[in-house]
């Protein structure tokens, strides 16, 4: 299993959505906080494709399961403070 860093750029392109920082930005602002105790795959926001992988990465802990946590974090109002040096988006 490829265990190597995916950037939040190629989760979003991975999800069929807009990936530049704009839109990633965007797309946190508009869909945060996401509640605790909300899966983040059950969100409504989410097609029934999109929530599938999710839901079957972070499920069985695959290679892009900590990008997907990084997202659930910043979705339940983490600051980008609190992201990876690297950022979120990829920069």
């Amino acid at each position: 299993m490829d265990m190597s860093l995916h950037r939040f750029t190629e989760l979003f392109a991975q999800l069929g959505l807009a990936s530049d920082e704009a839109s990633i930005r965007g797309f946190i602002k508009a869909h945060a906080p996401l509640a605790p105790d909300f899966a983040l795959a059950e969100a409504p926001f989410w097609s029934a494709s999109q929530a599938a992988f999710l839901r079957e990465e972070i499920g069985r802990d695959a290679e892009w399961a900590e990008v997907v946590d990084r997202l659930s974090l910043a979705l339940r109002g983490a600051s980008q403070c609190d992201w990876p040096a690297a950022g979120p988006i990829g920069l």
